[in-house]
């Protein structure tokens, strides 16, 4: 159990020298965890990878023209930039996973000696879950433990910044990893796009609803829980949207009360996610809230106009409040996993 209040902020106030012995952190780019928080907190990212191009044939990522970018990573420095997918989009943007390689790298990295939690992005969305098993188990020494955080985004950041303030505190890695999969068990990311068009040009609905949506100007609305992607009742207009993201957090408060972690995110639009932001503030104070963005990977499953909150709640004596069992209704429907390679 972790200290009552301990957050991302008490970690990070650690100095990189008093790492030695704590459990290192590892994650995947999806997380959309900012590159100076992961330094402060002492994760190491591994990016994932995007091209583009024509649809990718078997075996091959993807068919590229000479013009356009090779397979490579992305969510760092070196990679591709959220600018560069948006101006793909049109003519095929497609995902990978990091490679075994990648994953190796990154466990001899965050090594400190007692071991490495990995999270990643959920393992119904990516191959990059068993990839990173993979490698665990190709690492000669160094205990590794992965976990499927179920969920991607702002909210798998949220597990990853639970697992690191859980390792700074000087927990044991079966500590650590439980603390982060009863985060990963609690977390919820409820997200808006502006259109479906995305959505629909990626296979992840039919071509017909992105139609419909762009007519009658909905703004759809979709939640990520569980590994799974669920599309729920779209909305009318920018307030209407903030208002529904904002209404699905209402619903989750607990009685009594916890202390609520919260991001909000957005891929253009900051000031949107700080409206999000200001709307859960003027009903309940955040243990922990920031503003994040949404990477290159997410936003070439939806498109750029997307924006949401992803948050977990925390009882009193520190125990995450795991998700209530919901019921779909018939205005809900499960999106097609965003299978890598498309």
């Amino acid at each position: 159990m972790m200290p009552s209040g301990a957050t991302p902020a008490h970690a990070a106030g650690r100095a990189r020298s008093d790492r030695s012995g704590q459990v290192g952190i590892v994650t995947d780019s999806a997380a959309s965890i900012a590159p100076e928080l992961a330094d402060a907190l002492g994760v190491v990212v591994v990016p994932m990878q995007i091209s583009f191009g024509s649809s990718p044939s078997a075996g091959r990522p993807a068919d590229l023209a000479p013009v356009e970018a090779p397979l490579r990573p992305s969510g760092d420095e070196r990679g591709i930039s959220l600018d560069e997918v948006l101006a793909h989009l049109a003519q095929g943007v497609h995902t990978a996973g990091p490679t075994p390689a990648a994953f190796l790298d990154a466990y001899e990295r965050a090594d400190h000696g007692s071991g490495v939690l990995a999270v990643t992005v959920a393992s119904g969305l990516s191959s990059t879950f068993a990839t990173a098993r993979l490698a665990s188990t190709l690492r000669g020494g160094g205990s590794v433990e992965v976990l499927d955080s179920g969920t991607a985004a702002g909210a798998e950041g949220l597990v990853v910044t639970a697992a690191a303030v859980a390792a700074s505190s000087g927990a044991s890695l079966e500590a650590v990893a439980a603390r982060a999969g009863a985060v990963a068990r609690a977390v919820r990311l409820v997200a808006v796009v502006d259109s479906l068009d995305q959505l629909a040009r990626t296979g992840r609905i039919p071509d017909l609803a992105g139609r419909a949506g762009r007519r009658l100007g909905l703004r759809p609305l979709f939640e990520l829980r569980a590994g799974r992607p669920r599309l729920l009742r779209p909305s009318l207009g920018e307030r209407g949207a903030t208002e529904a993201v904002l209404g699905q957090w209402r619903r989750s408060v607990p009685t009594p009360p916890g202390r609520l972690h919260v991001v909000a995110l957005h891929a253009l639009d900051e000031l949107a996610a700080k409206r999000l932001l200001e709307g859960v503030r003027a009903e309940h104070e955040p243990e922990e809230a920031f503003v994040g963005r949404f990477g290159p990977v997410m936003v070439a499953h939806t498109g750029p106009g997307v924006r949401g909150l992803a948050w977990w709640w925390e009882a009193e004596d520190g125990t995450p409040l795991p998700l209530p069992q919901r019921r779909a209704s018939r205005s809900e429907a499960e999106l097609v996993p965003p299978a890598e390679g498309r």
